[in-house]
């Protein structure tokens, strides 16, 4: 009796040499019995035109012109097997049994009509009739029995099962065709396997395209709609930007104005109905902008989006808004600021709009300075403000303000610095002026 070790090791090989067998014959039981083909691919409109009016009882809507053919052609060849076989058993002077010649004639032609809609049972079909057809045929047929019509049929029909079927399923009907050629009859083996050879070679490079191009488009639309994905996030943004900047400077504005106007009226009426009247203008802005910027989500192709865009144009209207929220605000402007392209003239405008806002809230009663001067092809906005007189519950602007101004200094390629200085804060933008061309 063998030891432990010795028994292990026996049953090691013995996996292996199964697992080996498994791998060999796995193509060849896939290709004569367990595999599946890949659905045909779809019809373009050259290949399956829609089927006329006047023929409209028909129970078919498109008319497949591949199948069409291959049903053609299947006829052509059995009927030109046919004609060929009962040529050749009259000149061999050998019975004429009707019956057997038709089922050769099938045999060597049938398998062909099934290609497209079934490759795998149409080949299977081929590999099991043609030697059923020869074998009535090799009766009056000399030399080599295979005729025309059964090569151009098999070399079909082997073509279409490498455009259609994964590669090792392609290696096994080679294979088996291979052996039953050598079977059938040796002598004509290495013509038979180069035929074959020639078709499956070609309808491999076939599916190896295909599968490219597939992959290809399959990217392609990836990138498209990782594109139009990037594109939705930069417009999200966009208009994230553009309510902060209505919401925080206008919003900030009135409850500054709501919390001061009481005071300020003590009790006089005239006084108040006056500072109502401002937060009323004030929320109506806000609520003016605030429909534009949303606008562009409502109608998908930004067409209502008819108001115009704020610029440098609305500074003194900025800066006055931000005097009747208790700010001291000086305003330089430096250069020729006519005729700046629009995304420049907005940013500078809504950094400017920012810092205010960030002023009211975080030094209220503070004297902001902002100056703003063209010089070259660069437009430089500066804003800064004093610690402010009265007290504040946050120590500092932070949040999404500072990063929409960066993201708007960002996308014109500009420089922008933000910080503490001294007792107050600053904010220091460079944008280029660059013209579209």
């Amino acid at each position: 009796m063998t030891s432990g070790p010795a028994r292990q090791f026996l049953a090691l090989r013995a996996r292996r040499v199964w697992k080996t067998l498994v791998r060999l014959t796995l193509p060849l039981t896939e290709a004569l019995v367990t595999g599946v083909p890949d659905p045909a691919r779809p019809r373009s409109r050259r290949l399956a035109p829609r089927v006329p009016h006047a023929l409209g009882l028909l129970p078919f809507r498109t008319i497949d012109l591949v199948l069409l053919g291959d049903l053609v052609l299947t006829f052509v060849l059995f009927t030109s097997g046919l004609s060929y076989l009962r040529t050749q058993a009259v000149a061999a002077h050998s019975p004429l049994d009707r019956e057997a010649l038709v089922f050769a004639a099938l045999a060597f032609s049938l398998p062909l009509a099934l290609r497209d809609r079934w490759p795998l049972a149409a080949w299977r079909s081929a590999f099991l009739l043609v030697p059923l057809g020869m074998v009535v045929s090799r009766q009056f047929i000399g030399g080599v029995p295979y005729t025309a019509a059964a090569s151009i049929m098999y070399a079909l029909v082997v073509y279409t099962v490498a455009v259609r079927s994964e590669r090792h399923v392609t290696v096994g009907a080679w294979v088996v065709t291979a052996l039953g050629a050598w079977i059938i009859h040796p002598d004509s083996m290495a013509v038979v396997t180069g035929l074959v050879t020639a078709s499956v070679l070609f309808g491999h490079n076939v599916r190896a395209r295909r599968l490219a191009a597939g992959l290809l488009a399959q990217e392609e639309r990836r990138s498209e709609r990782a594109l139009a994905a990037q594109a939705a996030l930069e417009e999200r943004a966009r208009i994230a930007r553009e309510l902060h900047d209505v919401v925080a400077h206008h919003m900030s504005v009135i409850a500054i104005q709501a919390e001061a106007v009481p005071l300020q009226a003590a009790g006089d009426a005239a006084r108040l109905e006056e500072g109502l009247g401002q937060i009323r203008a004030l929320s109506l802005t806000a609520m003016t902008e605030m429909r534009r910027v949303l606008g562009v989500l409502r109608d998908g192709d930004g067409d209502g989006d008819t108001a115009p865009q704020p610029g440098l144009g609305r500074l003194e209207e900025l800066v006055g808004t931000a005097r009747s929220a208790g700010l001291t605000v000086t305003l330089g402007l430096g250069g020729d600021l006519t005729g700046l392209p629009t995304a420049v003239s907005l940013s500078a405008y809504r950094i400017a709009q920012e810092s205010l806002s960030n002023a009211m809230r975080h030094a209220p009663g503070s004297t902001v300075s902002i100056k703003i001067v063209r010089s070259g092809a660069e437009l430089r906005v500066q804003v800064a403000n004093s610690a402010g007189h009265r007290s504040s519950d946050r120590p500092g602007p932070t949040g999404h303000g500072l990063i929409g101004m960066r993201e708007r200094v960002s996308m014109l390629g500009g420089s922008l610095w933000i910080g503490p200085v001294g007792n107050g804060f600053a904010v220091t933008a460079i944008l280029p002026i660059m013209e579209k061309t």
